[in-house]
């Protein structure tokens, strides 16, 4: 055996070769490679080529079918980007080299393709896979007549000739032989099928280093399959196999990876049906190729690193797919290629449309015949809290009254309804794209009383019967095998009573209208109210002892295909889906009828139709982990907060001119928070309304107009909160400040006027100069408002000392001061209450927001008893619903959770614990130029290394984190702030989840600045 040492050659080797052979001059790169040494050539004048020189002594004509492989390709003009053959000085396409040590090698050079190669590309989404899967595909098609003897030869890679890797099983360990044995023994069980699959010489070798994709950070697309060296005369399929295999390591979810490249491919060569059903097990079979090769290659030559490159992720991806079902692996890839899942569907289809079958002979003891249906979809309302039906108790009385007001009618449905039922941890899982939650209901659901019998519909054998315990499981279950003629197919009872399911031996056989089991109760029966999931599949898959009943939305074309719906042996019309709208139906009414300034968030907007804690649920059941709804304070839909306001709604809603305890109340609860000064309260229903009336306040008092306010601040939509707001005045369709509006500059220490510690007095004196600039007009100042954390203007903390000294600038001129404290407030700093008091000031007024009733229209201004009293000048304030019953029991309940839950403290330590996180993410990606803000309401500003601010990366970053279930919103006057102001519930366990998808795509190729130069200059 040659020393790979020996007949390695150097770049400078290289560089005499290409001068020598070719009259080139050029540096020579070293390139990875198995069969050859490569190098990459660059000239003088940046022009590239790539020299290929063959390990010593090759055979000839294997060079010679490379080459024709690329002039046949080019012959064939399919849009294929390939290599162009450079001839030597000779006019030779191939040239011989004799090395020191007379090694005979053969030499060739090809003109490079410009591009990224695949394995440099972050991130790889399914356009980009599907792509690839296309332009293989191509490739494939192009290749399909070619011929050459050499095509046809012994070649370890080439996974027909897999089965020699068991002669090698002696090099791996006990785990890890199973895995290889479990497939090598599979694939010989189908060697007679698979021999007689579709040939055709295929490129053999796509693998991440042989893929060239264009230069774009946002769209790329594959472009080239370069490196022909493996390329031989083999199944087809096998070359869907390879590019499948490389192109999904490292993925959580490889099967749905793979499912573009097989849908790709197959647009542009398709595939059959019989080549699909050996797709799941060829995979396999090149991953066991490559770790064999790994592991003896690391013996033959344990220099060359490229040998073992792919062993880990191809060890980890193994391991992956042995879990998943080869089966329904197969029906996936059918459904890519636009194919039913289930080749059967069809057949049992027709079936059904001969079958009578009632609910009288699967409920025999249940007189009702007709069905009220019961809709449980994540939309529902009828679900009510996650608190209520996750109380058993609760929810079968709701049943039981919904059964006495239709006692002539069997309570069913659920048939692919997106549930929010399924709060088990067994549902979800991390797939490629953050977390995904099993809530397709993939049978029908009769709910009736326990112990109601349940009979066969068919004749059948069990094959299943089981105690599946646990919580949201099965309980008892039961699941019947059914032949008629050719074809099988399978019902399933779950639920039962844990005795009657295990009453049933394997191979039973039960004939029409035998007796199944009877219902159970929680908990024997999964912790359930009493009902009977029925479904009806097309397939076992691999399972012995369950099957799911519940789904993931995105295998949903995949699941109805294998499990049809039930009601095609019943028909009855109560059973049919219930019908939403869709999507595209509500933006387009939204469109028409809707103002068309009311825009919508992310470039795909999401449908929201229920929250819980930190989360909001679109109607498929995902949930987004929400890091910028500060108005749901104290979580989404707190079952306090809910009930609070349901209590009161049932019994009186009406205005503040009747005496009720509630107002009184929440005046005492909220005093309680605020310093003594601050002692008189008026309760309006949104933050636009409180600082509208503390402007009217403000003015009433001084007698002045005239308002100072920050650059980029905002109040709210009402007139006189948008003359003072310059976010809103300054922006799109803004007219300026007005006359009596005074703007002083953002108070920002990191790129605003005055910069770094110390600037706090540069700052008031700005306010300073708008004071002075006011009084030259001969009129007074009548208030001074600023956030204590400026939202608008990018989560800005005001610096240190600048509130103090503005207030006494401001209380000079007589005028007052006002601390806009509706996104700030109630907890949220962390380290106080309210934000002013992170300054050591008293304000003269505060105004507060919706989050004081949890997103329930409520807010109020508070002031001092002397503002109280002379704005009381004989003008009555009255508003219809400020103050109502049903909003004061909320915002009670709201500021006794907040109290009783610590979640002050939860703001203060979850927010602590992520600000000093992500300004460690930022020492690794310096793009993060600023982390700032208080408790939990921090922001992220996005610079380059000249401190320009890089609005394209932030509205990435955010589009991203939805993708991956995290909702992130943008602000800052440079549209270049992530803001990050969750609801207080938010947990450290959220802040690890956000910053692992922060740091996850920090690292994509778009959020690189330096890379964006060099491909988007």
């Amino acid at each position: 055996m040659t020393d790979y040492s020996e007949v390695k050659l150097s770049p400078k080797i290289a560089e005499s070769l290409i001068l020598g052979l070719y009259n080139i001059e050029g540096k020579a790169m070293a390139l990875p490679g198995e069969s050859d040494f490569n190098f990459k050539i660059i000239t003088k004048e940046r022009s590239c080529f790539l020299l290929k020189v063959s390990r010593p002594n090759e055979n000839g004509g294997y060079f010679d079918f490379h080459q024709k492989i690329l002039q046949h390709i080019e012959v064939q003009k399919k849009n294929i980007v390939v290599p162009k053959v450079v001839l030597d000085n000779q006019g030779n396409a191939i040239s011989d080299f004799v090395d020191t040590n007379g090694h005979h090698h053969k030499v060739r050079l090809l003109t490079w393709i410009p591009g990224r190669v695949w394995s440099s590309i972050n991130p790889q989404l399914n356009d980009l896979r599907f792509s690839l899967g296309k332009q293989c595909g191509i490739l494939s098609s192009s290749l399909s007549k070619f011929e050459h003897p050499m095509a046809v030869r012994e070649f370890e890679w080439d996974v027909a000739q897999s089965l020699w890797t068991k002669n090698h099983l002696h090099v791996f360990d006990t785990n890890q032989k199973e895995i290889i044995t479990y497939f090598q023994d599979q694939f010989e069980k189908v060697q007679n099928a698979y021999t007689k699959l579709r040939k055709s010489v295929v490129h053999n070798d796509a693998n991440d280093n042989n893929i060239i994709v264009t230069e774009s950070l946002t769209s790329p697309k594959v472009k080239a399959i370069i490196d022909y060296g493996d390329a031989i005369y083999t199944q087809t399929i096998n070359d869907v196999a390879i590019t499948c295999a490389y192109a999904i390591m490292n993925q959580n979810d490889p099967l749905e990876a793979a499912l573009p490249i097989v849908k790709g491919y197959h647009q542009s060569y398709p595939l059959s049906e019989g080549e699909l059903k050996y797709l799941y097990i060829t995979i396999a079979m090149r991953l066991v190729i490559s770790v064999t090769k790994s592991a003896l290659n690391r013996i033959k030559e344990p220099d060359n690193e490229y040998l073992s490159i792919s062993e880990k992720p191809a060890w980890r991806l193994l391991e992956k797919w042995k879990k998943i079902s080869g089966d329904f692996a197969y029906y996936s890839f059918r459904t890519a290629c636009g194919l039913n899942a289930h080749p059967q569907e069809e057949k049992f289809q027709s079936w059904t449309k001969t079958c009578r079958s009632s609910l009288q002979h699967l409920f025999p003891t249940i007189e009702n015949n007709g069905i009220f249906p019961l809709d449980l979809s994540v939309s529902s309302p009828w679900t009510g809290h996650q608190s209520d039906f996750n109380d058993l108790d609760l929810f079968q009385f709701k049943i039981g009254q919904l059964q006495k007001e239709h006692p002539q009618k069997i309570i069913a449905g659920g048939y692919l309804e997106p549930r929010p039922l399924y709060t088990s941890p067994a549902y979800d899982k991390i797939g490629n794209s953050g977390k995904e939650s099993r809530t397709i209901h993939l049978g029908i659901d009769f709910w009736l009383p326990a112990k109601t019998p349940v009979h066969t519909l068919f004749e059948g054998e069990v094959v299943i019967a089981v105690n599946d315990a646990g919580d949201k499981e099965y309980g008892g279950l039961v699941v019947l095998k059914h032949k008629f003629n050719h074809l099988i197919f399978y019902t399933l009872y779950g639920h039962l009573s844990v005795a009657s399911a295990t009453a049933h031996k394997i191979g039973d056989k039960l004939e029409v209208g035998d007796l199944i089991g009877v219902l159970g109760n929680y908990p024997e029966n999964g912790n359930w109210a009493p009902h009977l999931h029925f479904q009806v599949l097309l397939s076992l898959l691999d399972f012995t002892d369950d099957f799911p009943g519940v789904a993931y939305h995105n295998q949903i074309d995949v699941w109805k295909s294998i499990c049809p719906n039930p009601n095609v042996l019943f028909k009855s019309s109560g059973l049919n889906a219930i019908a939403h709208q869709s999507n595209e139906d509500l933006i387009t009414y939204r469109k028409k009828h809707l103002g068309k300034s009311l825009s919508l968030q992310y470039e795909t907007p999401i449908k929201m139709v229920r929250g819980n804690g930190p989360y909001l649920i679109d109607q498929y059941g995902r949930r987004y982990l929400d890091t910028v709804n500060n108005v749901a304070h104290v979580g989404h839909e707190h079952p306090r907060v809910v009930k609070a306001g349901q209590s009161q709604m049932a019994l009186v809603n009406t205005n503040s001119r009747y005496l009720h305890g509630n107002i009184n109340i929440l005046a005492q609860e909220l005093l309680e928070t605020l310093p003594e000064a601050l002692s008189v309260v008026h309760f309006v229903n949104s933050g636009s309304e409180a600082n509208e009336l503390a402007i009217r306040m403000a003015k009433a008092v001084t007698g002045e107009q005239d308002i100072i306010a920050s650059e980029v601040g905002y109040h709210g939509n009402t007139n006189s909160c948008i003359d003072i707001s310059a976010y809103k005045f300054n922006g799109k369709g803004g007219n300026g400040a007005p006359e009596h509006t005074h703007i002083f500059p953002l108070p920002d220490t990191f790129r605003g006027k005055y910069r770094g510690k110390n600037t706090g007095p540069l700052y008031a004196r700005e306010v300073q100069q708008q004071i002075t600039k006011i009084q030259k007009k001969g009129r007074g100042v009548s208030a001074f408002i600023v956030e204590p954390i400026i939202s608008c203007g990018g989560q800005i903390e005001l610096p240190t000392g600048f509130l103090k000294e503005a207030y006494q600038h401001i209380r000079n001129a007589g005028g007052l001061c006002i601390s806009d404290e509706v996104q700030t407030g109630c907890g949220r700093m962390g380290k106080t209450f309210w934000g002013f008091q992170l300054h050591h000031v008293v304000p003269d007024i505060v105004t507060i927001g919706k989050p004081l009733g949890n997103g329930h229209p409520l807010a109020a201004v508070v002031c001092t008893q002397k503002v109280a009293d002379e704005f009381a000048n004989g003008m009555e304030y009255f508003n219809t619903f400020g103050g109502n019953p049903v909003s004061c029991a909320i915002g009670t309940e709201v500021l006794r959770v907040v109290k009783e839950e610590g979640l002050q403290r939860n703001a203060l330590e979850v927010g602590e614990y992520l600000k000093s996180e992500l300004e460690k993410l930022a020492i690794r990606y310096p793009i993060m130029g600023n982390i700032r803000g208080q408790g939990l309401f921090l922001g992220v500003e996005m610079v380059d290394k000249k401190m320009e601010p890089l609005a394209a990366q932030t509205d990435y970053l955010a589009n991203r984190m939805k993708d991956h279930g995290i909702l992130m919103s943008i602000d800052g006057p440079d549209h270049n702030v992530l803001k990050i102001k969750p609801p207080l519930v938010f947990t450290k366990e959220n802040a690890n989840e956000l910053l692992f998808y922060l740091e996850r795509i920090l690292g994509e190729d778009f959020m690189d600045v330096s890379v964006q130069k060099i491909y988007n200059p």
